[in-house]
């Protein structure tokens, strides 16, 4: 799930531009505020269109700059830009200029029964004021607790102990940033004896409550309906779809051969054909809406995403056409 900003070694004219971008105060590096304003006034790129995305990596951007490819827009993983400065902020900075830009979170760990790390917030505060995006959405499980962090999102029992404190964190997170954020279904490897409500109910209550709005992930459905024995047809048929506002469209889990008990998330291959078929279910049911093509692991090249990205075009164009003509 996790998509690696990467390691670059900065020429000196790349110093000198990410020099110009940042001023030093204290402890803390701050963005200028010029370089901010040049981001959010960008006319027409703060929305994120009913269109394929891809998580940007640092290995795309020559092609990306070189070719402006029609993509819709690009989604980055918070953690990766939480630093100041460097050479991947001034390479963000010039993509965010040319295209819509989404930001999606793993560490606030908003399943935690702990309080949120203040610190951690406060960073995705400053890099969303200054990259403006058109969405923010962060994973529905838990990472940390008093301190420690594990490298891992892990599940949560659905009741309503557990559903009073993720709905605080939301709430926090949400008047923090000044904005709604999405938040995502996991994948699961099975149910909790505590549990006393299913996932889809346990996250429309939250989106009830909180006024939030959902990250569909469809790969996720497939990985826990295999893991827990349940219908991933019945998960995606009851999902409250009015509330949905992005989709994640991830390649495909590993099989049984090797992981002998159970699938796991891998976001290392093309798209399965059962994620295809589930994600057309999808579209069926919440009508055309912004798809990422997430990989994050052995990230191959931008041609291959952008194949895949097109072939979400065309199925967005085609839900679109047939719902011009329900209409």
């Amino acid at each position: 799930m996790r998509r690696g900003a990467g390691t670059d070694i900065a020429s000196d004219s790349d110093e000198k531009a990410t020099q110009q971008e940042f001023v030093r105060s204290g402890e803390q590096v701050v963005c200028a505020e010029s370089a901010v304003k040049e981001v959010a006034e960008n006319a027409g790129l703060d929305g994120i269109p009913a269109r394929a995305g891809v998580g940007f990596d640092l290995a795309f951007y020559q092609d990306i700059i070189d070719h402006r490819p029609a993509v819709g827009w690009f989604e980055i993983l918070a953690e990766d830009y939480m630093e100041a400065g460097g050479l991947p902020h001034h390479k963000l900075r010039k993509i965010r200029e040319h295209y819509p830009l989404s930001v999606y979170g793993v560490g606030m760990s908003i399943g935690s029964h702990g309080p949120l790390d203040k610190a951690h917030l406060l960073r995705l505060k400053t890099l969303c004021d200054r990259y403006q995006p058109g969405l923010v959405s962060e994973h529905l499980g838990w990472s940390g607790l008093g301190g420690m962090y594990l490298n891992e999102l892990l599940p949560l029992p659905y009741n309503d102990r557990t559903l009073e404190h993720v709905c605080a964190h939301i709430d926090e997170i949400q008047t923090c940033l000044g904005r709604s954020i999405l938040v995502e279904n996991p994948s699961t490897f099975g149910t909790f004896l505590s549990s006393d409500k299913s996932e889809v109910e346990f996250l429309s209550a939250v989106v009830q409550i909180t006024g939030c709005g959902l990250l569909l992930d469809v790969n996720n459905v497939y990985v826990s309906a295999v893991n827990s024995g349940l219908s991933a047809d019945g998960y995606i048929d009851s999902f409250p779809m009015t509330h949905v506002e992005e989709i994640h469209l991830g390649a495909r889990p590993l099989g049984r051969n090797e992981v002998p008990d159970s699938f796991e998330v891998s976001h290392a291959r093309d798209v399965a054909e059962i994620v295809w078929q589930i994600y057309r279910r999808a579209l069926s049911r919440a009508g055309a809406k912004p798809t990422l093509i997430e990989w994050s692991n052995d990230v191959p090249a931008w041609s291959v995403v952008a194949e895949e990205a097109h072939q979400v075009d065309l199925l967005l164009e085609l839900t679109e056409k047939n719902d011009d003509r329900s209409a």
